[in-house]
This record gives structure tokens, sequence and C-alpha cells, in this order.
């Protein structure tokens, strides 16, 4: 009876749902390096026009993914995206995922101008234009608002990548591993559901 008690209770959890061992990361430094980009992006659509605007379209999609999960801006500014269920710095895949919201807003911004008559068109802005500032107000306030809200600071495009934004410093210590490694040995008193599942089929041999 005694070594029944003092026998560890499992927990049975699915894989990639154990959580986030890092804490909140500043919205100050998230901000200031969103800023950079975004001032990027729009150099690079200032620079080439039409052309420019997709060249900042596919910036602002993959820059995560360009120095282990840091964009210019988060390089700059010493933030991180990391991939949660592995622990590795975001790549290609997790930052157009992550950044799928805003390359939304650019797309709007590619709307043909034609589509309004010649009149309507001199007397005011475009229907790209309209479409873009309209999508950045009703994206960026839905973006802003899940921030706030998530107790990781985690916004939509977070939530669909399974990324997280973290401080550089709260990384520097070798929690994240290099993209090639495996993942984490979990704790001896934790099963995830794919463990279990081995562990019955050796059980039945």
């Amino acid at each position: 009876m005694s070594q029944a008690r003092r026998r560890p209770k499992l927990r049975v959890v699915e894989e990639g749902t154990e959580g986030s061992p890092f804490p909140r990361c500043s919205l100050w430094l998230r901000g200031a390096a969103r800023a950079v980009d975004v001032a990027i992006a729009y150099g690079l659509y200032r620079a080439g026009g039409r052309a420019g605007l997709v060249m900042a379209f596919l910036y602002l999609l993959l820059a995560d993914g360009l120095w282990s999960g840091q964009s210019v801006g988060k390089r700059l500014c010493g933030v991180k995206a990391i991939y949660l269920p592995h622990r590795i710095a975001a790549r290609f895949r997790e930052s157009v995922l992550r950044n799928a919201p805003l390359g939304l807003v650019v797309l709007l911004r590619m709307m043909p101008d034609e589509t309004l008559p010649a009149a309507a068109m001199s007397s005011g802005p475009s229907t790209g234009t309209i479409a873009f500032f309209a999508g950045a107000v009703l994206i960026g306030g839905i973006e802003a608002w899940h921030v706030l809200r998530h107790p990781l600071g985690m916004r939509l495009g977070d939530v669909w990548a399974d990324t997280q934004v973290v401080d550089g410093k709260d990384v520097a210590g070798g929690q994240v591993l290099d993209r090639a490694a495996q993942p984490p040995a979990r704790a001896p008193d934790r099963v995830t559901l794919q463990s279990a599942g081995r562990t019955g089929s050796r059980g039945g041999r």
C-alpha cells in the first residue's frame, strides 16, 4: 500500500500541448521590432512600385525565418520567434503562418485601382488604398486585442503557427535547440499519447 502511494502519477498529454516555459516578452520590444520590419517593407514598396509591393509582401511573410527566428527588426531589438512544440527557432513555415494576417493587409493594397471610375479615382483614394487602411485597422485591432488578452502575449498569427516571441535573454541559456536537434526529454511523470501507444505495444510483446 505504501509503495503504491509513493508511485508517481502519470499525466497523459497530447503531443505539442505542454505549454511554454518562456515568460511574456516586452510589448515595447515587440512593437519596436515590428516597426522596423514595416519600415523596411515600406521602403521596398516605395523603391520598386508594384514590384516593390510584392517584395514587401514576401519580406513580411518570410522575415522571421531569416536568422533563426529573427527578422531584421527582431535581431536589432533582441527578440526571437520560437516554435513551441519543439522549442526551436521559427523557420520559414512558421514565419509565413504567424505573419499571414499582416500579409493579408498587403494583399488588399494590391487590389487594382481600375475598379473605380476615372472621376472617382481623381477625386479620392483608390480602391486598393481604401482596402489597405480598412484591413490594417480591422486586422491590426484584432491582433492587438489578442496580444493584450493572451497571458503570453500571443497574437492570432502565433496561435496559428504555435509560436511565441520571447526576449533573447530568456533563451540565451540554451533552452532553444538547434533546428536539427530532437525535442527535449520529457519529465518522468509525463507520458504523451504517442509514447503511450508505443508502451502499450511493448507490453503486448
